[in-house]
């Protein structure tokens, strides 16, 4: 059986997460301890205890979803031994996932991940001020006919396809009168529902170009490793392990469509049948099974995701 390893993004965020890792694994109190330390700020207290709205926060979000998913992979290697993401055909995140991902792959260092993350999600929210951008998803129409909503939706604003994650089911960004006229134009196209995200900035379109910009000098003063297995990117759905295409395509990712539908069909051609998702939630996992349903999909969150993952391998 081939796998990947994949990584969860933004709204898998709980209070409590990680709480178990850290309670049976040292590896993991190591980890959380790490980030901490990088951060300067107790964001395991923050993980385990919320408040939720200080959690939901995007610059605390993004850094607290890594070290959850990065705790699995300490704790898959202490109890299985040997390193668990040698064992992968690829890895891929979704959005901030991508991160996840590359950290896991050696890509980058765990500490330089979280300061990465926790200036991405403040100049991603720095980039709109509050309420002037939306989020939606649009639920029951195939890309095409979304892409071509938004499009007519837009006028003189910003409206794009943010998300493509599975079918039926993709999510445009955008100024936010221009994405109420997206549902809008959606419902009368046959959409079976579309809602508007609870999120704090419309991540994945043009209105993200100023926190674009800073990630792209951010990534430009830091050292990034290959791969130890492929990242498949957001970007391009295709395979990468080349560090300085990596550190473009991250940049580049603030901004453009997340191509999770693309990317798990894309590791499935190449012959992958399990997906196996790390860290908070089971989003992906419902994902993948939307795509294609003869790929298995598992989510690995606690210890006893842990033990039931290490005796199938």
């Amino acid at each position: 059986m081939s796998r990947a390893f994949v990584f969860p993004g933004q709204g898998s965020q709980a209070p409590g997460m990680g709480r178990e890792l850290a309670e049976a694994f040292p590896a993991v109190r190591h980890l959380f301890e790490e980030i901490d330390d990088a951060l300067s700020q107790n964001l395991t207290r923050l993980m385990f205890e919320g408040p939720e709205d200080d959690l939901t926060l995007t610059e605390n979000a993004q850094p607290a979803l890594m070290a959850v998913s990065l705790g699995v992979v300490r704790a898959l290697a202490a109890e299985g031994g040997g390193n668990p993401v040698a064992q992968c055909a690829f890895v891929a995140g979704h959005s901030l996932g991508e991160y996840s991902a590359l950290a896991a792959a050696g890509v980058l260092e765990v500490a330089t991940t979280a300061r990465l993350l926790k200036r991405r999600g403040q100049a991603m929210q720095q980039a709109v001020p509050v309420g002037a951008g939306a989020m939606a998803a649009v639920l029951g129409l195939d890309l095409d006919a979304v892409v071509e909503a938004a499009e007519a939706a837009a006028e003189k604003d910003v409206c794009a396809v943010a998300n493509d994650n599975a079918p039926g089911q993709v999510v445009v960004s955008g100024d936010k009168a221009a994405v109420e006229r997206a549902v809008a134009l959606a419902a009368e196209r046959g959409a079976k529902r579309s809602m508007l995200l609870p999120v704090s900035a419309p991540f994945h379109c043009a209105l993200m170009a100023p926190a674009a910009d800073v990630m792209a000098q951010a990534l430009a003063e830091i050292d990034l490793a290959p791969p130890v297995v492929p990242l498949v990117a957001n970007v391009t759905a295709a395979q990468v392990s080349e560090p300085e295409t990596i550190r473009r395509l991250l940049a580049e990712q603030v901004t453009a469509r997340v191509r999770w539908r693309e990317s798990v069909l894309y590791m499935r051609d190449q012959g992958v049948d399990r997906m196996v998702e790390l860290g908070a939630g089971k989003v992906l996992t419902g994902m993948v099974k939307r795509i294609d349903r003869a790929v298995a999909g598992s989510a690995i969150s606690t210890p006893a995701d842990i033990e039931t993952y290490l005796k199938e391998v």
